[in-house]
């Protein structure tokens, strides 16, 4: 039995306000065809399929022309959990119908761990695998709020809460097998932020709970799962040094910083005792830099880019001593007639000098809802002791605009 791994494709995602439709139809394409290429039997999608909780037409367009393709295929069944950026209605919404074509989406945590223990069976109804498919357990679902909680408190009874599902549905599991006349490989599923997890500056990966990091160790997964497949961490990484249990990653760079890193998806091949894990790196749909220095090194570095004569998206950071008012036009004359796209021009020496959302050579679009907060609170002179206090509401805000179920019953 053959497995393939992905996560974290956050269909619909921009850019600095660049749409990448191309690009997520130029994976999932590449996707459908590697299912066919590696005959493979389960595909396992770890959360975050999309980037927002009300998907446009567009990226839920993508999303069905993929699993269609994917019921065509020689895969026989598809498990797709949610991620904190999911809508765990919109997710389930179709449910029933996709079924028929054996794809089962968990968008939420039903009345027991059971209801997200599956059985999947062969073509003549063998059982083949079982799948723990845990999704993003939302802070209200494993958590009781007491009044004068501390923080600690809050953050012990969170991994506790975390710790104590996926032991359930181990048991569970084992329940299964216990039931069968031949043993299964069992696989676990989960979107969650593991301890000493890498992440990459500017990536988009939220902090999952509010108030607390909430990292969880490899030890919360019981040695009942025999491979762990998690989503959340946009770099592919094991956990623990853990081979069994991994980080799929992005599919696609989400940011300018993970440009340079590699892309995967994984496969897990159970054969008789044998386990044999294998990464297969994602092709490059589309180039991305980063160009930083003074305007001599910008301008070299350009000038290279302009020789390879093809696509690239840029990210201009301007760190050089004198001040260049007319930075972009310069640039935006630099790269004209070429296939070099400029989507970023930051300015350090304007940036340090003004220090304000006016500050010329920034606009909004340029920054994250933690950058703007941060310039408010020094416009305003807010005192040190003042912030973290700020800082705390204004992140459990956004946190519930972003992980708030737009589509609630």
């Amino acid at each position: 039995m053959k497995i393939l791994h992905t996560s974290d494709w956050h269909l619909g995602r921009s850019l600095y306000g660049r749409k990448r439709y191309e690009e997520f139809a130029a994976f999932l394409d590449w996707l459908a065809k590697l299912l066919e290429q590696e005959h493979i039997d389960v595909l396992l999608v770890a959360g975050d399929i999309f980037d927002t909780a009300t998907p446009s037409n567009r990226a839920q367009e993508l999303y069905y022309q993929f699993l269609c393709r994917a019921a065509e295929s020689s895969c026989r069944h598809v498990v797709i959990t949610a991620g904190n950026h999911d809508s765990p209605s919109f997710l389930n919404a179709p449910r029933e119908l996709l079924r028929h074509l054996q794809v089962y989406t968990v968008g939420s945590i039903g009345e027991s761990p059971e209801e997200e223990v599956l059985l999947l069976k062969d073509s003549h109804g063998r059982a083949e695998l079982i799948v723990c498919a845990v999704p993003y357990l939302r802070d209200r679902d494993i958590r009781s709020v007491e009044a004068g909680e501390t923080p600690e408190d809050k953050e012990r009874k969170l991994i506790e809460g975390i710790r104590g599902y996926y032991a359930l549905a181990a048991e569970q599991a084992q329940e299964m097998l216990n039931r069968l006349e031949k043993p299964v490989p069992v696989v676990a599923m989960g979107h969650l932020f593991a301890a000493g997890g890498s992440t990459v500056e500017g990536d988009g990966v939220r902090d999952l709970y509010v108030g607390t990091l909430a990292h969880v160790g490899a030890d919360i997964f019981p040695a009942e799962f025999d491979y762990v497949a998690l989503g959340h961490l946009h770099t592919a990484q094991l956990v623990a040094g853990q081979e069994r249990i991994r980080y799929s990653g992005t599919p696609l760079p989400m940011s300018f910083g993970e440009a340079a890193r590699d892309k995967q998806v994984i496969t897990i091949n159970f054969n008789e005792d044998c386990m044999d894990i294998s990464p297969v790196a994602v092709p490059l749909f589309q180039a991305l830099r980063s160009v930083r220095g003074d305007w001599e090194q910008i301008e070299q570095q350009i000038v290279m880019l302009k020789s390879e004569a093809r696509s690239i998206w840029l990210e201009i950071i301007y760190q050089g001593g004198e001040i260049i008012s007319d930075l972009r036009e310069k640039l935006d004359e630099l790269v004209a007639d070429t296939g070099l796209e400029i989507l970023r021009v930051k300015n350090n020496r304007l940036w340090e000098q003004e220090k304000s959302l006016a500050g010329e050579g920034e606009v909004l679009s340029e920054l994250d809802v933690a950058e703007v907060f941060e310039l408010c609170l020094q416009a305003y002179e807010v005192e040190a002791e003042q912030r973290e206090d700020l800082l705390d509401l204004y992140n459990e805000v956004v946190d519930l605009l972003n992980t708030e179920d737009l589509r609630a019953e």
